[in-house]
């Protein structure tokens, strides 16, 4: 039952000082965006407008905070095991209320992120000479977990409509599984960075492809609670029960705007796979971030309906701005996420930067194509988890850089 503690008004609108925080989004921004070079933005780089990296520029939920507080005065920070399930009850009955799947306690992991989730699973499973898939327009990280450990990424091409949406090639899917080598499906689920919720059938389809042809799938689902109001988020694992080639990777940090604390949940049904995931990993994890999860699993619900309905408003905004002063732009409301991607090529030569483009121009710092992999030229992902008036800031200077170049 949702603790009526929890039961309350947030304040989305609050803008909250991140400068001299370490944080990535305001601080370390040159390195990730620009790797170091010299890139002059008509504005100090304290007063630019964050817009790229997909942490949100909320407060966290009450859940979240109460609950490391109360655990910060045991002051005591020792080595910690998850040895009383208690994670594991929140989380599975998180899952239970939000998407009636309820995965087996047996087959829970965790892992300090999904990014070094999936980096390690590449690693247990993907042999010497094989390859690994996903669909594209990708998240960038994918590509880095295959390369660095030796593997071809061969992408497969989502297929976009003149209005923005994607569909899979199921011909060319195929066709890329049917390659001998091809080892591993990373599916990103909602996609990312296009915000399609993938329907029960398109998710049916792929995941039977993969099996028809022996490939393993690692399903990234972390921004499934980030729906638009009204949708629902359906589990790979949850059309397939007694399949052992299909792990879930989860986690409270995009949900709730944890993501320093470094926790996500991984679920390993295949034995051999979870064998060697427990034999290299050692079982301690952060106390902090174990009740900061544990919290939000049990009473976050209000916050992230309220959370929901702000990011509609903010989408809203984007998509009636658009139409009215860049008609030329492609963008589609996604079914999930908090980031825009709109397609700018209309106004843009390929061969246009885009991120640094807007930062030099207008002081709006967001991610162009080069920060994807494949099928991205072009486009920009902006972060919409943010303040409503530093969107609708940020708008005014992406319109008015786009309508003078």
């Amino acid at each position: 039952m949702q603790d009526k503690r929890f039961d309350v008004g947030f304040d989305f609108d609050q803008i909250i000082d991140r400068r001299g925080m370490n944080a990535i989004a305001t601080d370390g921004f040159r390195d990730y965006l620009f790797d170091g070079q010299d890139v002059v933005m008509p504005c100090a780089d304290d007063d630019a407008l964050v817009m790229w990296v997909a942490d949100m520029a909320f407060a966290a939920p009450p859940a979240a905070v109460d609950a490391m507080r109360e655990r910060i005065e045991r002051p005591i920070f020792g080595y910690t095991v998850l040895l009383d399930g208690s994670l594991y009850d929140a989380f599975a009955g998180w899952c239970e209320r939000h998407y009636e799947w309820v995965p087996e306690r047996e087959h829970f992991v965790t892992s300090a992120g999904i990014v070094p989730a999936v980096d390690d699973l590449v690693e247990y499973i993907v042999k010497p000479g094989e390859k690994v898939l996903t669909l594209s327009p990708a998240y960038g990280p994918f590509e880095t977990a295959a390369t660095k450990h030796g593997h071809q990424l061969v992408t497969c091409r989502l297929v976009a409509s003149n209005d923005g949406r994607y569909t899979v090639d199921f011909e060319e899917f195929e066709k890329k599984l049917a390659d001998p080598d091809l080892r591993l499906f990373i599916l990103c689920h909602p996609h990312n960075p296009t915000g399609r919720v993938w329907a029960e059938d398109e998710l049916r389809r792929m995941a039977e492809l993969c099996f028809a042809y022996d490939v393993m799938v690692v399903s990234d689902e972390i921004h499934c609670d980030l729906l638009r109001t009204g949708l629902t988020h359906t589990p790979l694992a949850k059309l397939y029960p007694e399949s052992d080639q299909i792990i879930t990777c989860m986690s409270s940090s995009k949900t709730f705007n944890l993501a320093g604390l470094g926790m996500a949940n991984v679920i390993i049904p295949n034995t051999e796979i979870r064998d060697v995931w427990l034999g290299r990993k050692f079982p301690v994890v952060n106390p902090i971030s174990a009740a900061a999860a544990t919290g939000v699993f049990r009473h976050g619900d209000r916050w992230l309906e309220q959370l929901h309905l702000y990011l509609d408003a903010n989408f809203e905004l984007v998509r009636d701005t658009l139409a009215g002063q860049l008609p030329d732009a492609v963008f589609r409301i996604p079914g999930a996420t908090y980031l825009a991607w709109i397609d700018l090529r209309a106004y843009f030569s390929p061969d246009v930067d885009l991120t640094r483009y807007f930062a030099e121009r207008s002081g709006v710092l967001l991610e162009g194509c080069h920060k994807f992999i494949a099928d991205a030229d072009g486009h920009v992902r902006i972060n919409l988890a943010c303040p409503r008036s530093v969107v609708e800031n940020a708008l005014t200077k992406i319109v008015a850089a786009t309508l003078e170049q």
